[in-house]
């Protein structure tokens, strides 16, 4: 069993959680995804913050490519960890 982890880049916290909700509901997601603000670099402004979603995926079931498409529904995208 390998330890996939992926990364959602959002670009706020209400589309972080709507994505952490909308994991479960469209891909079966259990464990709840961890929410990190990610400010920019040299950005001391709240406004100027990314959130991140980070998914862990033991089984490697989630595809990469639908995540991406998923998280560009809330303007958003994937990055490799």
């Amino acid at each position: 069993m390998s330890d996939v982890r992926h990364v959602l880049v959002l670009p706020d916290r209400d589309a972080a959680e709507e994505v952490a909700e909308a994991l479960r509901e469209r891909f079966g997601v259990t464990e709840e995804p961890r929410l990190v603000r990610d400010a920019l670099a040299g950005e001391d402004d709240a406004e100027d913050a990314q959130w991140l979603v980070l998914l862990r995926d033991e089984d490697a079931a989630l595809d990469p490519a639908e995540l991406d498409e998923f998280a560009g529904e809330w303007e958003g995208w994937r990055e490799e960890p």
